[in-house]
């Protein structure tokens, strides 16, 4: 079931409003080839029925105010007939100069030729109400024009392509067959039986289950290819970790100056690493302070960390251990983390090995290292040994690489080569994942308890309705309407 789509005719400017090479303003609904009939001109008439134009051809013309017949601009028109096009109704696109004033002044001629401003996503929200994509297509289109790095934007391309779709089709086609099979049972007994059905039922639930718990075993890389990983920089005040952020971003962000605590609050900032985005965020030194602004500047630090998917812990190797040095482990304990002997280009007060001891006496010998994506098993991973800290120069940039190096390996090494994968990335799709597993666990422990197979159904459909639920295939008007209000203009 799907909600209706409205009759009317939309229009919007489907270029970013910035001076371009080229302007597209799209026409979309019942009157789109009409409305273009009454601003569109080839060559000296001042109106051209576009209606005679074939499908999917290109036409060039000028454009003209329909209220005053003033030429406005040199333009290409697009006429592409339904059901063969992105929204499957009537589009018309009109190709003109790039300039913001002309692309506006084009798109005002078009709704003073009937047609109305569309609002934002309101293309894609046709073409999913018009059968043409389902719910999670449409999402990956916004998850397409968002994407901050490479893995983004080809696991958004995989799911635009149907991967998610597909997987979640064939987990609802087993759990509607499991469904049918009671229905049937229970209308016919004289000639079907429940004998065995139980054995069979939590053999063919605890399958879907697997298979809804795979998909959910990826949802943390998913939301941090999608959203970036949130990397806190933590260390004692004067460590170098301003420095480091600036070294990161190639650009002079953080002041950074020889007075220890010049941090006083969190900085963040995005970088695009390897493919990847990582989500830098430098801190106030950690360290006791009487100081009321420093002592805020500690705890915002330390509210960093907590939220942390890794943690760079940066130690100043031209000085020795400092009581302070535990006190941020001890901030960070569970946490990924890796150590960093920074100022490499001076004379060492303190050893790498040094280092390396006081993170596995405070945190636990191997506790800071990420888990491996390597030897995963059904979600199930082993962790990885210890790391060595890394020596690094944030002055001269040495070490700056084999930090790259090192992040890339901890989160994503297998996520780089693996383009098959569908990995999830958006949370709604996770809490329906969610209520679809604790459905089919339901129905385990109905089987456990011995009740009759008409109660499986109940729990049966609500876990085929939460998948139904990605799709768009169960339908919540809000929600819909949520989704389609965070696209751009034009899309």
């Amino acid at each position: 079931m799907r909600i209706q789509t409205e009759n009317d005719t939309i229009a919007a400017i489907a270029t970013a409003l910035s001076p371009s090479g080229i302007g597209i303003v799209r026409i979309s609904g019942p009157e789109a080839v009409n409305v273009a009939s009454r601003v569109f001109c080839a060559g000296a008439a001042q109106r051209t029925d576009v209606s005679a134009y074939e499908s999917h051809t290109v036409h060039y013309g000028r454009i003209a105010d329909p209220e005053n017949g003033r030429i406005i601009d040199e333009v290409m028109l697009l006429v592409m007939r339904a059901p063969r096009t992105y929204t499957r109704e009537d589009t018309v696109e009109i190709d003109c100069h790039g300039g913001v004033l002309v692309t506006k002044r084009v798109l005002e001629a078009v709704l003073h030729a009937g047609a109305r401003l569309a609002e934002p996503g309101e293309f894609t929200k046709r073409a999913y109400l018009n059968g043409r994509i389902d719910l999670s297509q449409a999402e990956a289109v916004a998850g397409i024009i968002s994407a901050k790095n490479d893995l983004a934007l080809r696991n958004s391309v995989r799911q635009l392509g149907g991967r998610e779709r597909a997987e979640i089709t064939e987990i609802r086609g087993e759990l509607l067959r499991e469904i049918a099979q009671i229905e049937a049972t229970l209308d016919d007994p004289e000639h079907l039986s429940f004998d065995g059905f139980d054995t069979t039922m939590r053999k063919n639930t605890e399958s879907q289950s697997a298979r809804i718990c795979r998909l959910l075993a990826t949802a943390d890389d998913g939301r941090r290819i999608k959203e970036g990983i949130r990397t806190v920089i933590v260390g004692r005040p004067n460590a170098g970790k301003s420095s480091l952020l600036n070294a990161l971003l190639q650009e002079d962000r953080a002041i950074v100056t020889e007075i220890a605590g010049t941090t006083r609050d969190t900085l963040t900032e995005e970088v695009n690493l390897r493919g990847i985005t990582l989500l830098l965020v430098d801190t106030a030194g950690i360290r006791e302070s009487t100081d009321v602004v420093e002592a805020l500047g500690v705890a915002r630090a330390k509210e960093a960390a907590a939220s942390a998917d890794l943690i760079l812990y940066v130690a100043d190797s031209s000085a020795p251990i400092d009581p302070a040095d535990r006190l941020i482990l001890a901030s960070c304990k569970g946490k990924p983390m890796i150590p960093l002997l920074n100022k490499s280009d001076l004379p060492p007060a303190v050893s790498a090995a040094e280092i390396g001891a006081l993170v596995d006496e405070s945190m636990g010998e191997g506790q800071y290292a990420c888990e491996s994506k390597r030897g995963d098993v059904d979600g199930h991973r082993e962790a990885n040994t210890a790391t060595d800290p890394i020596m690094i120069s944030a002055k001269t940039g040495e070490g700056i690489e084999a930090l790259e190096e090192r992040i890339t390996e901890m989160f994503f090494a297998e996520r780089l080569r693996a383009d098959e994968e569908c990995l999830i990335t958006s949370e709604r799709h996770k809490q329906e994942l969610i209520a679809a597993r604790d459905s089919l666990a339901r129905v385990q422990e109905s089987i456990d308890a011995g009740m009759s197979e008409d109660f499986y159904t109940i729990d049966l459909t609500a876990a085929y309705e939460a998948l139904g639920r990605i799709l768009g295939e169960e339908p919540d008007e809000d929600v819909i309407n949520a989704i389609f209000a965070e696209f751009c203009l034009g899309k």
